[in-house]
């Protein structure tokens, strides 16, 4: 990689502190390190700039827009690096994602998740996803409210095609550390008590929580995978 563009040397540098940080939030948690995942979010970032990140260890990424991942795919060294999509995905727009990515981690309705069966069913294949919780209530996001997420988790979970890998939520921002992580332990709870269920088509093997701003919150609170990315790529330039 050239060192005349700096930022390649920023991500690596980026990627040093953030892994140091999940290292010393999984201990603190009773945890290995190496048994969070992290995770690369690439949205707006050029796909030599994620190629870098790739060559520097990351093998997982995630894209928040069906068309900009499908735009930077043939592009992407994704031969050992897995893609996720974390975004709002449309019902619309399931067809062109499904088997395009290896989890879609952005399930927020039972008619989504029927489409997403149903394309997959066209296609021959059993599409990996996760339930998001609106953990906050909040009007401005999507998802299933954690009050009710055990009573879709058994709906989704009769959907042929189809496969609960776990539970994904974006925690409101807010400043306040004791809020936030009682936050993410209401989720992890759910998490738990989904998990010892033991529901048939149910895996509650991810619990994807935690961004730029508070993954090492969200891991002392019992996520296993954190998605982060302005700490690793540096500020987004939104066109």
């Amino acid at each position: 990689m050239p060192d005349a563009d700096n930022k390649f040397n920023d991500i690596r540098q980026n990627l040093a502190e953030v892994r140091e940080k999940i290292a010393d939030a999984a201990l603190k948690s009773g945890r290995k390190p190496e048994e969070i995942k992290l995770m690369a979010v690439s949205k707006t970032i050029e796909s030599k700039y994620i190629n870098f990140a790739i060559s520097e260890g990351i093998d997982l990424i995630g894209e928040n827009k069906v068309q900009e991942f499908l735009a930077k795919e043939p592009e992407l060294n994704l031969q050992n690096c897995k893609a996720h999509l974390i975004g709002h995905l449309q019902s619309n727009k399931v067809r062109k994602i499904v088997g395009k990515v290896d989890v879609i981690q952005s399930v927020d309705s039972v008619s989504l998740a029927t489409e997403i069966a149903k394309r997959s069913r066209e296609n021959g294949i059993v599409s990996k996803i996760l339930l998001e919780v609106n953990v906050g209530n909040e009007e401005s996001k999507f998802g299933f409210d954690l009050n009710e997420i055990n009573e879709r988790v058994f709906e989704i979970s009769e959907i042929d095609d189809i496969s609960i890998q776990g539970l994904m939520c974006v925690a409101p921002i807010c400043d306040d550390e004791k809020v936030l992580r009682h936050i993410f332990s209401n989720m992890y709870r759910s998490y738990l008590d989904i998990a010892s269920k033991k529901i048939n088509n149910v895996n509650m093997n991810v619990l994807s929580m935690g961004m730029s701003g508070d993954y090492c919150q969200a891991i002392l609170e019992g996520a296993n995978l954190v998605r982060v990315g302005s700490a690793i790529f540096g500020s987004r330039n939104y066109r």
